[in-house]
């Protein structure tokens, strides 16, 4: 069994089926395995004819093998359907499930991973997580509650992938006005007796901390049952990993090859699943890190300071404001050599001073970090409105905001000769407004969400206030909190 440990080091080795229901460590922390699985590249090349489903499944076995490969085939081939994933565009092969595309630019290519039901990459590893989890709480007779924070898309997708569980309730908080109106619609029109939106006076931050205030409070997580299903939760994690290998395997010709990545990045998540796949021995070159303009991720690998902005501002790659990159903790954990009294120092002098400066006060982290093979890049508003115009007219092809940051990372950090994979956030359709701004056409609605945005929407406002979100739960849980 592979145990899991706290990144703050206060609590035991857990193993993976705690640690999936749980979210947050006791501690504060976030969970990693004691120790990196490794792949080789013979089991490498093995995997590069498998569907997606059952290479998906050998490399979750890797950190959960106590569940045994045929129950993680079975709970992958029940997710990764082409009928689920069917969004792809432009004669794209949805039996990949996340297909890569060859792009007119030298050296780039695009992993299409907004075919889900959401419309957004969130989908690749929360439709995993709504199955994982039902099969948990069945074999386990359990009841969760799970408490969660989204800048748009993790919302949509985990209520999607969650609606209708018998065992699970889902609260969901998202920052009031900070969101798309296709992304508002998703989240605000599943009307499931198991669903509870709320739209949080705020920032995606303070959503982010109103959960993790919470999940602090050891009795009344205890007595709510509850969990997370954001970046937070390991299994997001592990599931992203997966498509970080299946674009490798879709892309290189060679077992010696190195392809790098352009991710997308405000919370870390999606780029620390590039690392993960790094660790284990993928041939991963580079993974570059494209922020907007919150760009605390960029500033941390340019300059060694990690100084989250007091306020996120408002951008038109709304999923990515987020000034407090929560999976960059894993990253340091990793780069203090599992050193959780130390990272619990650290996190102790951030909330102090606001920040860390690793290259002054913790070179030998600093320098760890930078072994890892991180580029960074920030793009504004006209970047994005650019490169979403210069895909349109050169590949016929619409992208999102989010997936133009991504590109603009690609091409300003690429090297010559460098394969990099463009790793998409969600469809053009999400983000409307800015994709007509940038082609002077709306995106068309994709099939089944053409009146979404017309469509009941429920949702209750709060304050920003510990309490507040208490009194909601326990109203929504009820007195049997046992469901």
């Amino acid at each position: 069994m592979t145990n899991y440990i706290s990144t703050r080091g206060q609590t035991a080795p857990q193993s993976f089926s705690n640690i999936v229901l749980e979210g947050l460590a006791p501690d504060g922390g976030l969970y990693v395995p004691q120790a990196w699985p490794t792949v080789t590249r013979q089991e490498l090349e093995s995997w590069r004819t498998l569907p997606y489903a059952d290479m998906a499944a050998r490399v979750f076995i890797k950190f959960a093998p106590e569940l045994g490969l045929k129950t993680l085939t079975d709970l992958c081939r029940t997710t990764y359907t082409s009928a689920l994933f069917s969004h792809a565009r432009n004669a794209s092969d949805a039996v990949r499930i996340f297909p890569v595309r060859k792009l007119k630019t030298d050296g780039l290519f695009l992993q299409e991973l907004s075919n889900g039901p959401t419309l957004a990459f969130k989908d690749a590893a929360m439709q995993f997580i709504g199955h994982l989890m039902d099969f948990m709480l069945e074999k386990q007779n359990r009841t969760l509650t799970v408490l969660g924070a989204t800048s748009g898309d993790t919302g949509s997708a985990a209520i999607h992938a969650l609606r209708g569980k018998k065992r699970v309730k889902v609260v969901m908080l998202s920052p009031q006005g900070r969101m798309s109106d296709f992304q508002r619609a998703q989240m605000y029109s599943v009307l499931d007796d198991n669903i509870l939106n709320i739209a949080v006076a705020g920032t995606f931050d303070d959503c982010q901390d109103l959960v993790k205030t919470i999940n602090a409070d050891a009795g009344f997580k205890n007595d709510y049952r509850l969990g997370a299903v954001n970046s937070i939760n390991w299994a997001r994690v592990m599931a992203q990993t997966a498509y970080y290998i299946s674009a490798y395997l879709q892309i290189a010709a060679q077992d010696n090859d190195k392809v790098s990545f352009s991710v997308p990045s405000g919370n870390f998540g999606n780029a620390f699943a590039g690392i993960v796949a790094k660790l284990m021995g993928v041939p991963i070159d580079r993974i570059i890190v494209a922020t907007n303009e919150n760009d605390v991720l960029h500033r941390l690998l340019t300059s060694g300071c990690y100084a989250p902005a007091s306020v996120a501002l408002a951008t038109s790659s709304p999923s990515m404001d987020i000034t407090k990159a929560s999976n960059f903790e894993r990253l340091a954990f990793e780069a203090a050599s599992h050193d959780g009294a130390k990272i619990h120092a650290l996190w102790q002098t951030l909330a102090q001073e606001g920040h860390i400066d690793f290259a002054k006060s913790e070179p030998v982290m600093w320098q760890a970090i930078q072994r890892h093979g991180l580029a960074s890049s920030r793009s504004t508003h006209a970047d994005r409105l650019t490169h979403i115009k210069e895909v349109y007219e050169t590949e016929g092809l619409l992208i999102d905001p989010h997936t133009a940051d991504s590109i603009h990372g690609a091409l300003s950090c690429r090297k010559d000769g460098e394969k990099i994979v463009i790793l998409e956030t969600a469809q053009a359709a999400k983000f409307a407004q800015t994709v007509q701004e940038a082609t002077g056409h709306a995106p068309p609605s994709p099939k089944g969400f053409e009146g979404l945005l017309d469509a009941p929407q429920s949702v209750t406002p709060i304050a920003c206030d510990p309490n507040e979100l208490k009194a909601q739960i326990r109203k929504f849980v009820g007195a049997d909190r046992a469901f």
